[in-house]
């Protein structure tokens, strides 16, 4: 076997790696931010230390060729088109069948919408299937009284395990079969993966279907109201109610004791102890954590105003939120693509924006804090839930625009508006590059144009729909796999890992790609796992004189299986926060479904490919 040394730049880009997915962890920095210094620092760093790979300069330019990668156009291109079909209400039919079926059938009805799933994010992004069906689930549970959990959850489940059948199911796809591509290893099609993935993921969904929901317990939907998510919330004392002059123990027994007082506030800073004989003027802010119904019911008993009171809600004309008729509570899901994230809700003036009233803020990566802040100075994140008051038509306002998601299935979904056209651009994406007559980068981008033409999208969809974190996430990994490569590290780190395998058979050392895979993509970007993946396990394979492909495979699939924590794929996060799941939900029914794949894969790679 070849003997291999690194070099300094292998040694620096192993360390950059390293700490570029610690990063990609960290909530606190932007993913766009960490991706860009990745970028930066190698862009930097190889043209002030020029390397040569065989008497060829590494120029720092090749690190940027990733702007115009075809899988990333071919990504964005995909991303766009299920835009369409978000907006579009294209897909609406089968939801509503299988919500129909739902009241006389709901086992049978469960399988068919995890199938419907299964098979529509093989060819849409998984993201617009999610979005499209949380409002249809909030409905059935209401209507239906069945717990969410034993639906919702396997729902996004069987959606991520749909999209690892063709290679445009999912950008980790697109990106390891791109990655194959480009190294001259093989160019596969886009159903090559198709059989391997229905093998094992078929299996995989009569497990979500027969066993994840009595895995997990029931969690009682936000909106039933019997359990729902506690808001942190503002009460403001006014000049006119209760609570002006009274003392807290005097507020507090007109709320029966129910109302917990985490903190007073007055004027900017000054905080006022929490003392019985305190005495509230007008203006104090009394910051309390509790249920939507138990917020509207306080603000009531003690005459107190509940929203925030921001910049945005100051400039806001009142009969602009409340001369509308009658008033509505829903509450809003913050997603990664939403004016909301990373964001407080003074900072975007949320109330002028939208003719909305904030009451609350629930935090979905602190629900056990127990000190609250004041709501509308939070910074936001991709899973918390804002609470709002408005009109009907405010609220639809927010829903036809596609910048955030409601999650309240009161409010009807979207009419389908070209919803036709948008199917048949679909289709005609996906059939033309299916039968080989030109690439499905071209056929996608072709489509977005068709979409524009045909009305289905506006520049301004397209824009709202191009996830930028996304971007550049896969520029910085193609560029770290760039550079694994060319100073020849990820051919290092492949013999180790044959070395360290020592005389095993090659399936079991495929079996290790494919657990080792399964593992990063739940604590890191599934996208750069599989990028630095991909190279080291052709390597690997080229090692062992095996036939790379499957090797591949094991990367791809792996990088898919992003079940076990609600951070581990951006669906699990709508979940998370729409279903009232907890982090060990996820640990529950991930956990299982990995190890049921994982064998699954074990078996038939080796057996499919004759190794």
């Amino acid at each position: 076997m070849q003997t291999l040394s690194p070099d300094a730049h292998g040694i620096a880009v192993v360390i950059l790696i390293v700490t570029a997915l610690y990063l990609f962890t960290r909530d606190r920095l932007p993913l766009e931010s960490s991706s860009l210094a990745v970028i930066i620092l190698l862009i930097a760093g190889f043209h002030l230390f020029p390397y040569e790979d065989d008497g060829v300069l590494v120029t720092p330019a090749q690190f940027l060729l990733g702007f115009g990668n075809e899988a990333l156009i071919t990504i964005c291109s995909l991303i766009v088109i299920g835009r369409a079909l978000e907006t579009t209400g294209a897909l609406q039919p089968v939801a509503r069948f299988v919500g129909n079926l739902w009241l006389k059938r709901p086992k049978t009805a469960l399988f068919f919408m995890l199938l419907a799933v299964f098979v529509l994010s093989a060819f849409v992004n998984d993201t617009p299937i999610v979005v499209l069906m949380i409002p249809i689930l909030v409905g059935i549970a209401l209507r239906t009284k069945l717990p969410a959990s034993g639906f919702m959850m396997p729902m996004g489940l069987a959606t991520i395990m749909g999209g690892m059948s063709t290679t445009i199911g999912t950008s980790t796809n697109l990106l390891v079969v791109g990655i194959t591509r480009d190294l001259g290893v093989a160019d596969i099609a886009m159903f090559d993966i198709t059989i391997p993935a229905l093998l094992v993921g078929g299996v995989g969904l009569i497990f979500v279907w027969l066993f994840v929901p009595r895995l997990l317990p029931d969690r009682t939907m936000p909106m039933t109201g019997t359990r729902p998510r506690l808001f942190d919330a503002q009460l403001t004392v006014r000049e006119d109610g209760f609570a002006a002059g009274k003392s807290l123990k005097e507020i507090l027994e007109r709320t029966d004791h129910e109302m917990r007082v985490e903190q007073i506030r007055r004027g900017d800073s000054l905080l006022v102890a929490r003392l019985p004989s305190a005495i509230m003027q007008p203006g104090d802010r009394l910051i309390v954590r509790d249920t939507p119904d138990n917020l509207k019911r306080f603000e009531r008993s003690i005459g107190a105003t509940l929203h925030q009171v921001t910049e945005g809600m100051e400039t806001v004309d009142s009969e602009k939120l409340h001369g509308e008729g009658e008033q509505y509570l829903a509450e809003i899901v913050v997603t990664g693509d939403s004016p909301l994230h990373r964001r407080t809700l003074s900072e975007v003036s949320f109330g002028a924006s939208y003719g909305l009233i904030p009451l609350a803020v629930h935090r979905v990566r602190a629900p056990g804090l127990k000190q609250a802040t004041d709501p509308g100075s939070v910074r936001l994140h991709a899973g918390d839930v804002v609470l709002v008051q408005g009109a009907r038509s405010a609220l639809d306002a927010v829903k036809n625009e596609a910048k955030m998601l409601l999650a309240d299935g009161t409010i009807e979904l979207p009419r389908a508006h070209r919803a036709k056209r948008a199917l048949l651009v679909l289709f005609m994406v996906i059939g033309i590059a299916a039968a080989g007559l030109i690439p499905i980068s071209i056929s996608a981008l072709i489509g977005v144009g068709l979409l524009i033409a045909l009305g289905c999208l506006s520049w301004t969809d397209v824009g709202r729909s191009l996830p930028i974190a996304v971007i550049m996430l896969i520029v910085a990994s193609l560029a770290m796999g760039k550079a694994l490569v060319a100073t020849g590290m990820a051919e290092f780190i492949a013999v180790g890992l044959v070395r360290a395998a020592g005389d095993l058979p090659t399936p079991v050392i495929l079996s290790a790609f494919i657990l080792i895979m399964a593992v990063l993509t739940n604590l890191v970007s599934n996208n750069a796992a599989a990028v630095i993946g991909t190279p080291i396990a052709i390597a690997a394979a080229h090692q062992l004189g095996a036939e790379p492909l499957p090797f591949v495979l094991a990367v791809l699939f792996g990088a898919n299986m992003s079940f076990a924590t609600p951070f581990g794929y951006q669906t699990n996060l709508l979940i998370l926060s729409t279903g009232g799941y907890r982090f060990a939900d996820f640990l529950r029914a991930g956990v299982p479904l990995i190890l049921i794949l994982w064998i699954g894969f074990s078996i038939v790679l080796p057996l499919w490919y004759g190794i």
